[in-house]
């Protein structure tokens, strides 16, 4: 039988099992790569966040066209966003069209925030 691999996948912990683990090993990944918020870290979940976090609020064709994204995908990242309290959505109708405007919650924006701590702990790690 052959010997398993030494090597571990980086998201669960060191890079080599031989090492300690903690500050001392620094090729040990830091906790903020766990830490990573998986319903943000998606690439058009993060773009509808970011694009919240500096604006007041968005309209449902202004994120699409931002994002350039389909109808269908924007709807089911910003539901899944919605689901989890970090955007707010406020559906209204202009001559019978329905219009869909996206904030970004307070909850949303401490849940960016962090992610972007941990995203920068990550880099500094990396560049090191």
């Amino acid at each position: 039988m052959a010997e398993p691999s030494r090597k571990r996948r980086i998201e669960g912990g060191d890079v080599h099992r031989d090492r300690p683990r903690g500050k001392s090993d620094p090729t040990a990944p830091p906790e903020s790569l766990a830490a990573l918020d998986r319903l943000i870290h998606e690439r058009v979940r993060l773009g509808i966040v970011s694009a919240l976090a500096v604006n007041d609020s968005l309209t449902f064709q202004e994120l699409k066209d931002l994002l350039g994204v389909t109808d269908g995908n924007l709807s089911v990242h910003a539901r899944r966003l919605e689901e989890a309290g970090y955007i707010a959505c406020k559906k209204t109708f202009a001559l019978r069209v329905p219009r869909s405007e996206y904030r970004l919650t307070p909850e949303g924006r401490r849940a960016l925030e962090r992610h972007l701590e941990h995203l920068a702990a990550v880099i500094r790690w990396a560049r090191s």
